[in-house]
């Protein structure tokens, strides 16, 4: 079996240029029920719905080998950080986990969390 990550959006142009130009994914389908990109290799489906009220927590996340590159490389195309006052991250809003992992989070056009994670 091969997952399938799922996420919606309210927004569909503004996901379908925040996915592609931002994130750098390939837009693979546009149908009248969903954006489909293709997202490392894995398929990311956005569903477009009519309404949406994003989760209080992360709702997809990448596993990336250089994460200040990578917060570099999306800070350039726009993408703000998310701080959170009761955890120490650095200037690019990375966190240090115990056992070494960095991690950071933003958000997309719908407000859902993403994050990036680099482990040790």
């Amino acid at each position: 079996m091969t997952p399938i990550l799922f996420s919606a959006t309210a927004k569909p142009e503004e996901a379908r240029v925040f996915y592609c130009d931002v994130m750098g994914f390939t837009l693979t389908d546009d149908n009248p029920f969903s954006l489909e990109f293709d997202a490392g290799g894995t398929m990311l489906r956005v569903q477009k719905v009519e309404s949406f009220q994003p989760h209080p927590f992360t709702q997809l996340g990448w596993r990336v080998e250089d994460i200040a590159a990578e917060c570099d490389r999306l800070s350039e195309r726009g993408v703000e950080f998310a701080r959170f006052e009761w955890m120490e991250q650095d200037e690019r809003g990375i966190w240090t986990t115990p056992d070494g992992a960095q991690v950071c989070w933003f958000r997309d056009p719908d407000g859902n969390t993403l994050s990036l994670t680099q482990w040790p």
